[in-house]
C-alpha cells in the first residue's frame, strides 16, 4: 500500500469528499488476448493496447463521511483525484465495505483506459 495521505472523490456534479489518512494502490494490467495454438509452434499473445487500473483505499470515516460516500457510490459518475499522478479520472465504484464498529472502509474504483 502507497503511504497514508489526502486523497479526494467525488460522484456526478457534486463537491471533492476529502479522505484524510487514506492508505491507496494501484494495479494496471494490459489486456492481453491469448490464442493456444494446437500442433504448432505454440500460444500467441496479442496486445489489445487498452489497460484497466484498480485503485484500493482503505482508512476510517464516521458515519456521516460513510452516508457521503454512498451517495457518491450511487452517483450516474465517480471522479477520483488520482494522488500518484495528480490528475482528475473517471471511474467506477466497484466496491464499497463499510465497518459501523470501528468505521474502517475499504473502496474499490476501476479506471478503463482505451
Amino acid at each position: 500500500m502507497a503511504q497514508a495521505g489526502t486523497v479526494f472523490l467525488r460522484g456526478f456534479e457534486g463537491d471533492w469528499l476529502q479522505f484524510d489518512n487514506c492508505k491507496i494502490c494501484i494495479n494496471i494490467r494490459r489486456r492481453i488476448q491469448r490464442e493456444i495454438v494446437r500442433g504448432s509452434e505454440g500460444d500467441d499473445l496479442v496486445d489489445e493496447g487498452a489497460e484497466s487500473a484498480i485503485y484500493t483505499m482503505k482508512g476510517h470515516l464516521s458515519i456521516s463521511g460513510y452516508r457521503e460516500v454512498l451517495k457518491i457510490f450511487r452517483s450516474a459518475e465517480v471522479w477520483l483525484l488520482d494522488p500518484f499522478t495528480e490528475t482528475e479520472i473517471k471511474v467506477a465504484f466497484h466496491q464499497l465495505e463499510y465497518d459501523g464498529d470501528d468505521g474502517s472502509y475499504l473502496f474499490e474504483l476501476w479506471e478503463d483506459v482505451i
